[in-house]
């Protein structure tokens, strides 16, 4: 299966730690240089507008995703290859889940976090077999792996975690481990 469009969850804020803008960019310029498409939430600012611009500098191709009632809170982003508004927030998780090849989840707050989980939980299900990735950037994901592994060890999945999501602590090991599983 190859990958040429990749849907990224992140946050619209920056969060306290400047790695996690570093890694948004480090991994938009690999993304780019990747050949593959970045599929986002159509901001310009925090960590979205950082890994949409590293991705746009580095000659790579940008869909945003936003739906009308964002457009200010995350200040839209007017220098994309393409972008959608939509009407609600269930559509543009959809419309993302529909465009992309895999996923990958930066730092990010509930809106991150809800995307991430309902792509995993699609993939659990079999309604996708999408690659899922996280870039932990700073250890910010430390935590919730450990939930991530407790679900495991007490019963609740169906398969083991590894074989749903992998993780990375940089970007060029993230990339790594997304192009490996691309093979697969």
């Amino acid at each position: 299966m190859s990958i040429e469009t990749l849907a990224v969850f992140c946050g619209s804020r920056s969060g306290n730690n400047p790695l996690y803008q570093q890694h948004a960019a480090e991994l938009g310029k690999l993304i780019a240089l990747a050949g593959i498409t970045l599929i986002y939430g159509g901001g310009n600012s925090g960590i979205m507008g950082a890994v949409a611009n590293a991705q746009l500098q580095n000659g790579g191709k940008v869909i945003g995703v936003i739906p009308e009632v964002l457009i200010e809170w995350e200040h839209q982003h007017e220098g994309l290859t393409e972008l959608l508004v939509v009407e609600d927030m269930h559509t543009r998780k959809k419309l993302m889940y529909s465009k992309c090849d895999a996923t990958i989840l930066l730092p990010g707050g509930f809106g991150s976090l809800d995307e991430f989980f309902e792509m995993l939980t699609w993939n659990q299900l079999k309604i996708h077999s999408k690659r899922i990735g996280i870039l932990n950037s700073g250890r910010f994901y430390d935590h919730l792996m450990v939930h991530l592994k407790n679900l495991e060890l007490e019963g609740f999945l169906y398969d083991k975690l590894e074989d749903r999501i992998f993780i990375a602590d940089t970007p060029e090991e993230l990339m790594l481990l997304l192009m490996a599983g691309a093979t697969d």
